[in-house]
């Protein structure tokens, strides 16, 4: 079919495990050793793996940043006999994590490290650790070598899974993507426990066709969506993951996204699928505006052999392969009048029937829309059906731009920067990327980022001031404001409510107006 992008079904993974209750005590489970490591690199997974193989299995294992450590000490470290810290940093609330070391009496901690000590920890955490530290530098295989050295375990089987970036060599087994889906899952999901299974499998040395089907689910979702995550801490996009989780919990309501271009409007779309009760069905993604108009109704119900010219076998459409999971309709503005109608009719009876044929096919789907288009806009000049409208808005989720937030853009581009080269970029790299407004967004950030790459340049702030004047002549998104002032007012107010974190007190006294009149704002915009 011309112009049809493919969708390939896909059952998405979802790992459902318990978390350990507050005293860890499970039936059946050795509760004298307990092994904590660190997150984010591969050489802590090994690392951990190594020190599991030296006790022959028989502890738990958990990822634990240095932030968690001295409160995880507190409410879960008393009752094992002893607790490993493979990797982890000291450089958390110093104080606090003394605290909690002296109160797990009976207990002994041994840290190994290639990490040096500051004064104060020396001071401090020192005499209440059994201290392994070693010289080196860490990530270039220094903690496998000294936990290696530490139990007495030969690590040369297992030294070559703690190569990061692109250095991988194509004939290790896939324990890289295995480890790396597992720290996917814990950014994205909140799920701990595929980090440790990565772990025991690699400890016990378990081949990938044993692996189990959870397991090869995870990679097969890191695999395809491993590109796609929400980075930022700003209050902006805080709101935004709290906006998701709420959208997440309830599975049947209609979402419509709004943003620019480049924000990652599918990104979000996945954030809600992936979060729902229907992440262990399908989700589909179809751009409105990559299909012949006479096509789209094909695309979404499907047709019947011998329905048209060129329809040679009966085709599925979006709606039925869709079926319980969520589909996902990026560019909903740039759908023709006419199938407006027909989507407006399957969203209100849940049945359709294919092209050409004669039974009626029920549907459940989630249905998600995107847009960087004005839709209140576009019903007033007659573009976009109204009753249409009104069955997509059902929540609305902004995306906010990167020039609203632009405290993100250094972690953005540095998060991307250490995923393929496992190093950081310096601060004065950061500022310069921070410097520039990106009215492509994301996607624009990320294009300079690569053409750092192709030109093997380092001075960033040469590369945003080239960038800059080969992009003049492109209309920024703010040059689209619109005619009509009331429109202009509706949408800077709604912009501020966001900026303000949805703050009503604190959008109304930067806009320099009543609480009232900022609600009578808003409403006039919700119902435009």
């Amino acid at each position: 079919m011309s112009g049809y992008r493919k969708c390939t079904r896909f059952a998405h993974w979802w790992l459902i495990y318990d978390i350990l209750p507050s005293n860890m005590k499970k039936e059946g489970k050795n509760m004298d050793n307990l092994i904590l490591t660190g997150w984010g690199w591969k050489e802590y997974a090994v690392s951990a793996a190594v020190t599991l193989r030296a006790l022959s299995g028989q502890a738990d294992v958990m990822g634990m940043s240095k932030r968690r450590l001295p409160e995880f000490l507190e409410l879960e470290g008393r009752g094992w006999k002893h607790i490993y810290l493979i990797g982890l940093s000291l450089g958390g609330d110093e104080e606090r994590l003394a605290a909690a070391l002296k109160s797990l009496r009976g207990t002994k901690v041994t840290w190994v490290s290639a990490l040096p000590m500051s004064d104060e920890q020396e001071r401090l955490i020192a005499p209440l650790l059994d201290v392994r530290k070693v010289d080196g530098e860490l990530f270039n295989g220094s903690l496998v070598k000294a936990v290696g050295s530490v139990f007495g375990v030969d690590v040369a089987d297992v030294l070559p899974y703690a190569v990061e970036g692109g250095k991988v060599p194509k004939s290790v087994p896939q324990y890289h993507e295995l480890i790396c889906a597992a720290m996917y899952a814990y950014r994205n999901y909140r799920e701990e426990e595929p980090y440790a299974q990565a772990i025991r499998y690699l400890a016990n040395g378990v081949r990938e066709e044993a692996w189990s089907d959870k397991a090869r689910k995870l990679v097969a979702h890191y695999r395809r969506y491993g590109n796609r995550e929400l980075i930022g801490n700003s209050q902006q996009m805080k709101n935004l993951r709290e906006r998701i989780n709420f959208v997440a919990a309830n599975p049947d309501a209609r979402v419509l996204i709004l943003g620019e271009s480049g924000t990652g409007k599918e990104t979000v779309a996945l954030q809600i699928h992936n979060r729902s009760s229907r992440r262990t069905d399908p989700f589909y993604a179809f751009n409105c505006a990559s299909v012949a108009p006479q096509l789209l109704e094909s695309c979404f119900f499907g047709h019947e052999k011998g329905s048209f010219t060129g329809a040679d076998k009966q085709k599925i459409g979006l709606f039925e392969l869709a079926n319980g999971g969520t589909l996902f309709l990026d560019e909903i503005g740039e759908l023709p009048l006419a199938a407006q109608g027909v989507l407006l009719r399957v969203l209100e009876e849940g049945r359709f029937m294919r092209v050409g044929g004669t039974e009626e096919i029920e549907t459940d789907v989630r249905l998600i829309t995107a847009t960087n288009r004005n839709l209140p806009a576009l019903v007033r000049e007659g573009k976009f059906r109204e009753d249409l409208f009104m069955r997509l808005n059902v929540v609305p989720i902004r995306i906010p731009p990167l020039r609203e937030r632009p405290e993100d853009i250094g972690t953005i581009a540095d998060n991307w920067w250490f995923n393929h080269f496992r190093k950081h970029l310096s601060d004065e790299q950061k500022a310069a990327l921070e410097a520039y407004s990106y009215p492509g967004n994301v996607r624009e950030l990320l294009n300079i980022l690569e053409r750092a790459i192709v030109f093997k340049e380092d001075d960033f702030a040469k590369l945003v001031a080239e960038h800059q004047e080969l992009s003049g002549e492109m209309p920024r998104p703010d040059d689209n404001i619109p005619d009509d002032l009331d429109e202009a007012v509706r949408r800077h107010v709604r912009r501020v409510f966001e900026k303000y974190a949805r703050n009503a007190s604190k959008a109304a006294t930067a806009l320099n107006i009543t609480r009232t009149t900022l609600r009578k704002w808003l409403q006039e915009n919700s119902h435009s």
